[in-house]
């Protein structure tokens, strides 16, 4: 099965939403589920994510002390990422503009953030 091949509304030269559309292809590849479960599975695999995020902190900052210094604060910067990829594929499992909707949304949230600054 070969690539996917680029929409004509999606922006060529990108390389963090070709990635992302990479990923999302490979994991269509080699996905064992039903087309429509796919999407599901990876908004739920946020949770999962999260999660590791936490356990990451938890152990940065010996929060559990019979368990004491496990993990470093690079872990943690690695598992965020881990957190925003896996949000971005979501995103690009259920719509094939993932980019502008992402980039619209953003604009929105920063327009209302620093609306006030303004003022």
């Amino acid at each position: 099965m070969g690539e996917r091949v680029q929409a004509p509304n999606e922006p060529a030269g990108d390389p963090v939403w070709d990635s992302v559309r990479q990923l999302v292809a490979w994991l269509d590849r080699n996905s064992a589920v039903p087309p429509e479960q796919r999407s599901l599975l990876r908004v739920l695999k946020l949770s999962e994510e999260v999660g590791e995020v936490a356990a990451a902190v938890f152990g940065a900052t010996g929060q559990n002390p019979r368990k004491g210094l496990t993990h470093t604060w690079e872990e943690v910067h690695a598992e965020l990422c881990d957190v925003i990829l896996t949000a971005m594929v979501a995103l690009a499992s259920l719509t094939p503009d993932a980019r502008e909707v992402f980039a619209a949304h953003l604009r929105r949230v920063t327009a209302r953030s620093l609306a006030s600054e303004g003022t």
